[in-house]
């Protein structure tokens, strides 16, 4: 091999050890992409949450109930006592499928003519189509297995006509479009990037150009820096939101049911995550190399843990855990349950609380460690 091309290849390697950070990132990412990919990058959903009206209360009725149970796609999590339950149970998300049981089931049973209605939420399609062919599956099963039954014992080879059958209806998104469901996450995707990696970036950018150290010996106070700073790039932010809706719903067709104006504002509060772990990415960062490698470790969890392109439900039990930690998986939920449900501020409360303390707490402490660092 030819000495100098030796000589540049032995510094380079020399270089690349001596910068722990970016060796460190160089290392973690792609055994943080194995994982999630591997477990995350999944539409085999499963458990799929099921709230049941049951007005029968009988055993033919605890009987198809036990049929859903032992499929493993659906888990019984709640028991409603009217239909206005299972909507609110619905609408914020609690539920993402519903089983209503008529009170003349066992009646229509013994008939041959019994029918339940199955109702799907359809804010997202993939769990929304696995769901709809598991209901039909699982209730043309337990047909079959009552006539086996009945056949049986009637001692005759008769044709029957199944006694029960699963009629199903989809709520919010009733022709499963994706576009539904996708561009919502994409609104949460600009926010987070743009106000995470730009902020990082541009501060990085003055430390580079040496500029920094004049601003810090003006009178400008520190938190005047910090808010100088971000508020651009909050501003440009917003007006993606109000661009990515726009378009989405001129040209796909996407609803815009809620409120317009809360919209804006949960969009904002969701920028306080952003905006934090970009401006401290620029307080662990000399270079923008790697305050652009320091955003993407929080972002590739970001998207892989927040629903954006798999179902939390298709997740195993541990990394639906750890998305609880994403702040972009509660705006996900809002975004989606205000443009597709038309929902008031009610039905988003608890997803709206966690995304606020979220905020406060990363942009508190990145504020604080930026003026310490200033300091």
């Amino acid at each position: 091999m030819n000495s100098r091309l030796f000589s540049i290849i032995r510094k380079e390697f020399i270089q690349i050890f001596r910068d722990k950070r970016t060796l460190a990132l160089i290392l973690v990412i792609p055994i943080m992409q194995l994982f999630l990919l591997g477990y995350a990058a999944t539409n085999d959903v499963r458990n799929v949450p099921l709230a049941v009206f049951d007005q029968s209360n009988s055993p033919e009725a605890r009987a198809l109930l036990d049929a859903y149970r032992a499929a493993d796609y659906f888990s019984v999590a709640y028991t409603a006592h009217s239909e206005a339950e299972i909507q609110s149970l619905i609408e914020t998300g609690k539920a993402r499928a519903a089983l209503l049981i008529p009170p003349d089931y066992p009646v229509r049973l013994s008939e041959g003519n019994a029918q339940v209605m199955f109702i799907l939420d359809g804010s997202d399609p993939s769990v929304a189509a696995t769901s709809l062919s598991a209901a039909q599956l699982i209730g043309q099963n337990h047909a079959t297995a009552i006539l086996s039954q009945k056949v049986s014992r009637s001692g005759q080879n008769l044709k029957l006509q199944p006694p029960v059958s699963v009629s199903t209806t989809v709520w919010y998104n009733p022709d499963l479009i994706s576009a539904h469901f996708m561009i919502p996450g994409v609104i949460g995707m600009i926010l987070y990037a743009i106000t995470a990696i730009l902020t990082a970036s541009a501060i990085v950018r003055e430390r580079e150009r040496g500029t920094i150290e004049q601003l810090i010996v003006t009178p400008i106070r520190s938190w005047e820096l910090v808010i100088g700073k971000v508020l651009p790039y909050t501003i440009l932010a917003l007006f993606d939101t109000l661009e990515v809706l726009l378009v989405g719903n001129w040209w796909f067709g996407v609803p815009i049911r809620g409120s317009m104006l809360l919209i804006m504002v949960v969009s904002a509060i969701f920028l306080l995550s952003g905006l934090g772990v970009g401006l401290f990415a620029s307080t662990i960062a000399n270079t923008q190399q790697e305050a652009m490698l320091t955003v993407w470790m929080t972002l590739l969890p970001a998207i892989f843990l927040s629903g954006f392109f798999f179902p939390l439900e298709a997740m195993p039990q541990v990394l639906q855990w750890v998305s609880y930690l994403m702040p972009l998986r509660y705006y996900l939920s809002i975004i989606r349950v205000l443009l597709l449900k038309g929902v008031g501020i009610s039905s988003i409360l608890p997803d709206l609380i966690a995304l606020t303390a979220f905020g406060i707490f990363i942009m508190g402490a990145a504020a604080l460690r930026f003026r310490k660092r200033l300091d």
